[in-house]
């Protein structure tokens, strides 16, 4: 059964609904014959972070891989900034300013940081309305990652995890991403890494880069998400405010505690 929060799909009572960046329906995925997700349905607003809960083995990073088109099948209806991207490829949809994050990282160990950053580059964009959205240049990624800002020439395979995952973020921006899907940033770090983590999203926000954030870290994503969505064995069982779900002791017992 899938539980819906008051106000879930109206942004709350205060404000105006935000303009959608990211629209799912109905997104299933497979792996062999092997289905994984249930027709998912989900959307990100511009300016807003969004969690994506769940234990492991929830199907919380193959909906971002699918999202992204890099699992081997899925169905669905995918629209991006107003784009169809339901059969695009990684390579179209990225294009398109949707950035991706892995939770592997999957960094060039051999090159730098400031060559990680350069494979990263992408055009300027522009918002619908012809303002410009958010440029992102090595100078300012320092100042959001000062530890980066410090090791400038360091090889990528000479960082510790949570500089590798900074490293991640900060190539991916350089494609100056309207919306970012950020798969489990606080997995396997330090705690003062994970704090920076936080810090990081939050700015991005104020930035006004919108985030969809894959995490099982209930603290971490009540410090930075405005809005959830709970899955169980590839289904949304609970969408509403973080808010919400602090609230809702059945839910988190039901589908998040271990």
């Amino acid at each position: 059964m899938r539980v819906t929060a008051d106000n879930a799909t109206q942004g709350g009572a205060a404000g105006p609904v935000k303009e959608t960046l990211l629209d799912v329906k109905a997104l299933s995925a497979w792996y062999g014959a092997a289905q994984i997700l249930f027709n998912v349905d989900l959307d990100v607003r511009r300016g807003e972070v969004v969690a994506l809960m769940g234990r492991n083995g929830a199907g919380k990073s193959t909906t971002l891989k699918a999202i992204m088109g890099l699992v081997p099948k899925r169905r669905g209806a995918l629209s991006f900034m107003g784009h169809d991207v339901s059969t695009s490829q990684p390579h179209e949809t990225a294009a398109r300013g949707l950035g991706f994050v892995p939770e592997d990282r999957r960094i060039f160990t051999d090159l730098s940081v400031m060559e990680n950053l350069d494979v990263g580059r992408q055009k300027k964009r522009h918002w619908p309305d012809g303002s410009l959205a958010p440029v992102w240049t090595p100078e300012r990624l320092f100042k959001l990652f000062p530890n980066l800002g410090e090791m400038p020439n360091r090889p990528g395979g000479r960082m510790s995890g949570g500089e590798q995952q900074m490293l991640t973020v900060a190539r991916t921006l350089m494609g100056n991403p309207y919306l970012v899907l950020l798969d489990e940033p606080s997995e396997g770090v330090a705690p003062v890494i994970v704090e920076q983590m936080a810090q990081m999203i939050l700015e991005l926000k104020a930035e006004g880069v919108s985030i969809l954030l894959s995490e099982q870290n209930m603290h971490f994503a009540e410090l930075v998400s405005d809005r959830t969505y709970v899955l169980e064995k590839g289904q949304i069982r609970f969408e509403g405010s973080m808010e919400e779900l602090a609230a809702n002791e059945a839910v988190r017992q039901a589908y998040l505690s271990v």
